[in-house]
């Protein structure tokens, strides 16, 4: 069984499964080099972006949704020319959502970055890699290793890394999903005791329009074998509902 700890692990984009093997593809036409695009997100806000040539408005690439802290998939694509060249201008529309008010409602905000290209080497394989920065700034790398690695060329290094308050924002998801779960449960048992016919009778109900087969050794909702079937699920349910909220809490970032 997968532990709490992974658990909340699993639930951060930082795993970055979609990145975790690069196979940056370079194909060369007469007009320049095709390059495959990443996205990788150091904040705590999801954001969206588009590469784009001001020059040539049908050469551009992009466009992932990436989740705070995380890293895209491989997009394409965005045409390089042949040769770089000092001065030659990128233009990055980047979206991000914010949180604003008492209500934490989200806003968009779209901003348009010009960003001067990186350099690159003639005739290597390689990506153009989209970085929204801690800062919220966009900048833009050209390498065909990830940013765990040693040659990475860019200012920012390694993957991005959940903040405190992001974990614990993830980690709240669980604990309340936990705590529900419990207290469903306590529900359920004292409904069982205070009003047994009442809560036994819709009880049946549900059971059979969603487990019809298993309950077919009861002859009804007035079987006392059913009552005391659904007295055992309800205190054995209790019991592991308190159990995952104590591993829940003890993994509390």
């Amino acid at each position: 069984m997968m532990t709490i700890h992974r658990l909340l692990l699993s639930s951060l984009p930082i795993l970055l499964t979609a990145c975790a093997v690069l196979t940056p593809s370079m194909a060369t036409s007469s007009n320049g080099v095709s390059v495959s695009l990443h996205g990788v997100n150091y904040t705590s806000e999801s954001f969206q972006y588009v590469v784009g040539d001001p020059k040539d408005p049908s050469n551009s690439g992009g466009g992932e949704h990436i989740s705070p802290f995380s890293a895209g998939g491989t997009m394409c694509c965005y045409q390089l020319p042949k040769r770089w060249a000092p001065g030659i201008q990128v233009q990055v529309q980047a979206t991000h959502w914010t949180k604003k008010g008492p209500e934490k409602k989200l806003e968009e905000i779209t901003q348009v970055h010009m960003v001067e290209l990186p350099r690159f080497p003639d005739r290597e394989v390689g990506a153009l890699w989209v970085l929204r920065t801690k800062e919220g700034a966009i900048e833009l790398v050209f390498s065909n290793v990830q940013p765990d690695h040693p040659d990475w060329p860019g200012r920012v290094k390694g993957w991005p890394e959940p903040s405190l308050e992001y974990r614990r924002e993830r980690w709240e998801l669980y604990r309340y999903s936990a705590q529900v779960d419990v207290d469903n449960y306590k529900k359920l048992l004292s409904e069982l005791q205070s009003n047994p016919q009442k809560r036994v009778r819709e009880a049946w109900d549900f059971e059979k329009k969603q487990r019809n087969a298993e309950i077919s050794i009861f002859s009804g909702s007035d079987d006392p074998a059913f009552a005391a079937y659904l007295n055992k699920e309800y205190v054995e349910g209790l019991k592991r509902s308190k159990l995952r909220l104590e591993k829940v809490l003890e993994a509390k970032p």
